[in-house]
């Protein structure tokens, strides 16, 4: 992996996904998130993409890369394996759109099969903004997240509405978790050498039990 990839200042790279049906504005959301960036006329993903931005949790500089991973079918066995490593996970569903909450339940059933099973994963309820056309009720969504464990937000990435609250809320408690180890043991992925004598720690896999609280607003 290149140097180039990494800020010296540092102290950690933390790995997301995205994932869920294809339209419900998974790119828009990490744009907006990574760049303050929306577009109207986003395409859909081909594959997967991939976007970064530094973020301070506690005393910590973290690199939070996020992967935007295509929702359609023929798209899926390759996105699989991008699962591998991360640390957290966002789950989007269009509110306007009943059948991309439907099939919510297969996308966490994909992610709890390949992913980290301590994996820190956030239930976003996106299109916040076209309450008039919804057809997902809030209290499903929060209801559905209670059930199996998640943490819960609705956001809007057009009107930029709880979509940096969401992605701070997945990366502070990765934050949180890891840092209740020790340094041997908060990561088990490799140490990056800089020309400064600084380490930089790639964070693969989380082995820490979750005991967060989640918010469900």
């Amino acid at each position: 992996m290149g140097i180039d990839v990494f800020d010296e200042e540092c102290d950690y790279l933390f790995k997301a996904v995205v994932i869920g049906d294809s339209g419900v504005g998974k790119s828009n959301l990490i744009s907006r998130f990574t760049k303050d960036e929306f577009r109207i006329d986003s395409k859909p993903t081909i594959g997967v993409e991939f976007g970064y931005k530094n973020i301070k949790v506690r005393d910590k500089l973290i690199k939070a890369q996020i992967w935007d991973t295509a929702g359609q079918e023929r798209f899926r066995a390759i996105t699989s394996s991008y699962y591998r490593g991360a640390l957290g996970a966002m789950l989007v569903y269009d509110i306007t759109r009943l059948s991309t909450f439907v099939n919510i339940k297969k996308w966490l059933h994909e992610l709890r099969e390949f992913g980290n099973e301590d994996m820190v994963i956030i239930l976003v309820a996106n299109k916040s903004d076209l309450s008039h056309s919804r057809e997902v009720e809030k209290e499903e969504g929060k209801a559905f997240a209670e059930k199996e464990g998640l943490c819960f937000m609705e956001t809007s990435a057009l009107q930029n509405l709880n979509v940096e609250e969401a992605f701070l809320q997945m990366i502070t408690i990765i934050h949180d978790i890891i840092s209740q180890k020790s340094l041997e043991d908060k990561m088990n992925g490799p140490k990056l050498n800089l020309t400064n004598g600084k380490e930089i720690h790639i964070a693969d896999e989380v082995t820490a039990t979750k005991q967060v609280n989640c918010c469900s607003r």
